[in-house]
């Protein structure tokens, strides 16, 4: 790790291999997010009363440019679970705070209106046709919130498009008055 790395063990005693196990884990951190500034990793057995068994707490805090991050997974039996639990879960915030930076979005399909053109029931298909003329296929397991049952030529519907073997094809089919363009 280029980055500056602080272990502190409370409670218990340190292990090599368990330093070196978090080293490891650190390192790999630096894969998903660069550059990490510094990283602070505290393993904390703290006081139990007799009947409960032994919890490990593990803190992650890492610097990064313009914030810090922050992990905090409590109580878990087995260190090594413990120790993974709070990497992952930085992993995470790590590539988040990547992408914010980059201001990268999720992109979501795009929506289109059209009407059900013709049904095909005995089949389980229909074709709907977008506001452009074009008809576009679409099977009955593709219909949300609705059952073939309930829909009917003329139909407004919203959908998205996907491109299939076949050609293009309408997916996530839903009913409703949904403002079909003119």
């Amino acid at each position: 790790m280029k980055t500056p790395l602080q272990i502190t063990f409370r409670g218990f005693e340190q292990s090599d291999a368990l330093e070196t196990h978090i080293r490891e884990k650190a390192d790999k951190l630096e894969t998903f997010f660069e550059p990490i500034m510094s990283c602070r990793v505290v393993v904390e057995l703290p006081h139990q009363h007799k009947n409960q068994g032994k919890c490990f707490n593990v803190r992650l805090d890492i610097g990064v440019p313009g914030s810090e991050i922050v992990v905090n997974r409590d109580e878990h039996e087995d260190v090594y679970v413990a120790l993974r639990d709070a990497f992952d879960a930085a992993r995470r915030q790590l590539e988040d705070y990547g992408r914010r930076l980059r201001r990268e979005t999720k992109a979501h399909p795009q929506e289109y209106t059209g009407l059900v053109a013709r049904l095909v029931p005995e089949e389980g298909y229909g074709f709907i046709r977008r506001a452009d003329g074009n008809e576009l296929y679409f099977s009955f397991d593709n219909l949300v919130n609705t059952t073939f049952d309930q829909i009917k030529t003329g139909d407004e519907v919203k959908f998205i498009e996907e491109l299939a073997a076949e050609g293009p094809q309408a997916k996530r089919v839903s009913v409703g008055q949904h403002h079909i363009p003119l």
